[in-house]
C-alpha cells in the first residue's frame, strides 16, 4: 500500500477545489444552543429534576447534512443523581443551501422507533421529539448516544491515514461486512405487509415503489438543477429510465442513506444504525447498490490519489451473498442499483459543492458539472467502461 506520500488532496476536488478536509454543516453557535436545550429539556424531565447540559460538542469527520450535536445531562429524580449522553439533530438551516429541500426530523424520529421496536437492529433509543421550531431555532429530536466508531468521510476511511478501518485485519473487516448486511438485512423485515409504511409513501408517479423512488429522485433533480441545468445528471437520469429493471416490485423499508458511515461499530460489528433522513418504501437492491457505491466512491478517490485503499473490502459480490445468507433473499444483478446510488449521489455532490462555495470552501467552475467530485465516475457508467473494473 502507498505510504500516502504521493497524495495530495488538494486535488481531489478538481475544478471546484472543494476542500476534502472540512465541509461545513452548521454556523449555530453551540454553545448556545446548549443552554435552550438545557432550558427545554427542564419540561420534559419529572418536576424538580434541575438539568444541567455540559460537555456540548458538534462531531466531526462525517455527515453534510443535518445538525448534529453531542450533550450530558445530569439531574435529578427521586432524589437520585442522574447522568446520561444525548444526542440532538437539528434540522438544518434552510437559509444557507440545505442539501434536502426539507427535513422531516418527526419521520425520522418515527422510522428510528420502528427499527427498535420491530426488529433486532441497534439504533438508539429515540427520546424527545420538539417541532416547535422556536425552542432552540429549528425542529430537533433526542436520542440516547450509543458508544462505537464510526468510518469516516472526511478525510475518508480508505486514504492512508492511519484509521481504524484501514488499520484492521482482513477478518476484522469481514465481520465488519458481514454485519453491515445483516443490519441491512433485519431493516428490510419491515414492509408494508407488516407495519403500516404509509408515512414513508412519496407522492410520485409510478406502478412500483421502485418507479416512485426514481420519479422521487428526478424532483430531487429539478430542485437541485432548478437555476442551472446539469448535462451530465440529465443524462445519467434518462439511462436510469430507459434502463429501470423490471419485474416483481418487492417494496421494504428503506435505509436510505445505506453505508457504513452512518453506522457506529463495537469490535468490528455494528453497535448503531444512524441517519433516517432518506428512508423510503423500496427494494432491497436500492439499499445495496447504495451500499457497495458509496465505497466505491471513496475507494475511487483513493486510487485516482496514487494510493491502493481497500479494494477487496465492501465488494458488491460480497454484499450480496452475505445478503442472500442472512435473508434468505436473492439478490438480483446489482449493476442498476450501482448507477442509481452514483447517480442520485452526483446530484447531492453538485448540492453540497454549491452550499460549500456559499461557505468559502469551494469555487464555482464555468462548467457547471465540474461540481460533481465522481462525474468521471458517471461518463464511465454511461459508456459501460466502469463496470469492468469493479468486483460486483
Amino acid at each position: 500500500m502507498s505510504d500516502g506520500t504521493s497524495i495530495r488532496t488538494e486535488d481531489l476536488g478538481g475544478a471546484a477545489a472543494l476542500s476534502p478536509e472540512r465541509i461545513t454543516v452548521s454556523t449555530r453557535d453551540q454553545a448556545e444552543l446548549g443552554a435552550r436545550i438545557c432550558t427545554w429539556l427542564a419540561g420534559q424531565l419529572p418536576e424538580g429534576a434541575h438539568p444541567e447540559v455540559v460537555d456540548v460538542v458538534k462531531p466531526e469527520g462525517n455527515g453534510m447534512s443535518s445538525d448534529t450535536l453531542l450533550f450530558t445531562a445530569r439531574w435529578t429524580e427521586g432524589g437520585e443523581a442522574v447522568e446520561r449522553r444525548f444526542v440532538a439533530r437539528i434540522e438544518p438551516e434552510l437559509d444557507k443551501v440545505p442539501v434536502f429541500p426539507t427535513y422531516d426530523l418527526a419521520m425520522q424520529h418515527r422510522v428510528m422507533a420502528l427499527v427498535g421496536e420491530a426488529t433486532d437492529v441497534p439504533v438508539p433509543e429515540a427520546l424527545w421529539f420538539e417541532g416547535d421550531g422556536s425552542v432552540i431555532g429549528a425542529p430537533f429530536f433526542v436520542m440516547a448516544r450509543v458508544d462505537g466508531e464510526v468510518p469516516r468521510d472526511v478525510l475518508p476511511y480508505t486514504f492512508p491515514d492511519p484509521n481504524w478501518v484501514l488499520d484492521a485485519t482482513p477478518d476484522q473487516r469481514a465481520a465488519m461486512e458481514r454485519s453491515a448486511v445483516e443490519a441491512l438485512a433485519g431493516i428490510h423485515q419491515i414492509t408494508p405487509n407488516t407495519h403500516d409504511l404509509s408515512f414513508l409513501e412519496v407522492d410520485a408517479p409510478g406502478d412500483t415503489s421502485l418507479e416512485r423512488h426514481l420519479a422521487h429522485w428526478e424532483g430531487y433533480l429539478e430542485w437541485v438543477t432548478a437555476t442551472e441545468r446539469s448535462p451530465l445528471l440529465d443524462e445519467c437520469f434518462a439511462w436510469l429510465r430507459a434502463n429501470l429493471p423490471t419485474g416483481p416490485d418487492d417494496p421494504r423499508l428503506s435505509w436510505g442513506d445505506a453505508r457504513i458511515g452512518n453506522m457506529l461499530f463495537a469490535d468490528h460489528r455494528v453497535a448503531a444504525v444512524l441517519d433516517w433522513e432518506m428512508a423510503a418504501v423500496a427494494p432491497p437492491e436500492v439499499d445495496l447498490g447504495w451500499m457497495a457505491y458509496l465505497h466505491l466512491f471513496f475507494q475511487d478517490l483513493t486510487t485516482d490519489l496514487g494510493a491502493e485503499g481497500l479494494p477487496d473490502f465492501m465488494a458488491p459480490a460480497t454484499l450480496a451473498r452475505h445478503y442472500r445468507e442472512v435473508s434468505g433473499r436473492e439478490v438480483g444483478d446489482l449493476t442498476w442499483s450501482i448507477a442509481y446510488a452514483a447517480m442520485r449521489h452526483g446530484v447531492i455532490m453538485r448540492r453540497v459543492t454549491e452550499r460549500a462555495v456559499l461557505f468559502g470552501e469551494a469555487v464555482r467552475p464555468d462548467d457547471v458539472d465540474e461540481m460533481i467530485i465522481h462525474r468521471e465516475t458517471l461518463r464511465q457508467m454511461l459508456d459501460g467502461t466502469y463496470w469492468a473494473r469493479i468486483r460486483h
